[in-house]
């Protein structure tokens, strides 16, 4: 038995593992294709609000497919879909372009980047879960890792402090994406949370762009990436369908296979796969230092994950296992069958002592 739980826990790994990767190449994917859109006169949050809403269209159907004979779970659980659309997809996304207009955006992408820190420091204050030497030796080998991918080394421009509170509050965001994205006590299919949060997120960001809170303008000419033109509406359906619906479900579906803390480092390979896209597809090629960055990543992601605490097993005892042959044949059988074919029982009645014994037990 014991080899069987550990049997599932190797495949819940390599299945959050899997559903990981996706997600950072999906994710990864999203900055090169937005660059196209920018590029062809696309305002950052026409390109957000776009993005969101086409993959919260593609996601309806499968949604509402997941949520059959569960809909009563939405009583329960909509503040936290209110708060993963809220925080997790409107507000990252849109903190964080509020910090790239006062800061460079490596600056900014670092620090919102921290969020696995964070995430430790919530699951050790909530839970009790400390982390050990590996996971914080981990932590810190990812960070001087992103510096690196980032290429921050040599001056990374003037900080505004109001571009630093921003990045801090996308931070949060992505915390907020890796702990609500970690919880299974919801019950929710993690179609169904990414959904919703894309409905709402799509509401929020609407509002900021009527506001004004956002400058919002859309360009519908082609968008030129590196290896061809492509009509505008082919570059914001990719970007929504592959880059946000996919993502994100692929997301939720590996933070509650691997958990909030081990999932966030993971998903810094996100970066790595926004590099390669870049050197894909805007022909933006990586200088030497920023593979030295990926492997730091890398590196680092391995101690988080060596330095999560072992998952707990249930031996099962012999006494846990009923045996297949009883010691002693209940009364009422022996006395059906003795009565039916006129024999003697020579097994012990259950729940009735031999004659010496019961002699012994009434001088006690």
């Amino acid at each position: 038995m014991t080899a069987l739980t550990h049997d599932v826990a190797r495949g819940r790994l390599g299945q959050g593992l899997v559903f990981a990767l996706v997600s950072a190449a999906s994710f990864g994917a999203s900055g090169s294709l937005a660059r196209g859109l920018l590029d062809a006169g696309w305002s950052a949050g026409a390109a957000t609000l776009i993005r969101v809403a086409i993959a919260a269209v593609a996601l309806a159907v499968p949604a509402v497919l997941a949520m059959r004979g569960r809909w009563h779970l939405l009583r329960s659980t909509w503040p936290t879909i209110v708060a993963y659309g809220v925080f997790a997809v409107a507000g990252c996304q849109l903190f964080y372009f509020m910090a790239v207009g006062h800061l460079d955006v490596g600056v900014a992408l670092l620090i919102e980047y921290m969020a696995p820190v964070v995430v430790i420091g919530w699951m050790w204050v909530t839970q009790g879960s400390r982390p050990g030497a590996l996971t914080l030796g981990g932590a810190l080998l990812a960070m001087a890792g992103m510096v690196l991918l980032l290429d921050l080394i040599g001056g990374a421009g003037a900080v505004d402090l109001v571009g630093v509170g921003w990045a801090m509050l996308a931070m949060v965001g992505a915390s907020v994406y890796f702990v609500i994205g970690g919880d299974t006590s919801t019950g929710l299919p993690p179609v169904m949370l990414a959904w919703g949060g894309l409905v709402v997120a799509s509401i929020v960001l609407a509002v900021a762009a009527v506001t004004g809170l956002v400058p919002f303008a859309a360009v519908l000419g082609a968008v030129q990436l590196l290896p061809l033109a492509v009509p505008w509406w082919v570059a914001a359906g990719v970007l929504g369908v592959v880059t946000a619906a996919i993502a994100y479900v692929a997301g939720i579906a590996a933070t509650r296979r691997l958990g909030a803390r081990l999932g966030s480092f993971v998903s810094l390979t996100e970066v790595i796969a926004a590099a390669t896209f870049a050197w894909l597809l805007l022909g933006q090629a990586p200088a030497p230092i920023q593979f030295a960055g990926a492997a730091l990543i890398l590196g680092g992601v391995i101690l988080v994950k060596l330095g999560e605490p072992a998952a707990e097993t249930t031996a099962i005892t012999p006494q846990q296992v009923p045996d297949a042959m009883p010691d002693a044949i209940p009364a009422a059988v022996l006395a059906e069958v003795a009565a039916g074919e006129g024999i003697e029982a020579d097994r012990p009645v259950a729940g009735a002592e031999p004659a010496g014994i019961a002699a012994d037990a009434s001088r006690r």
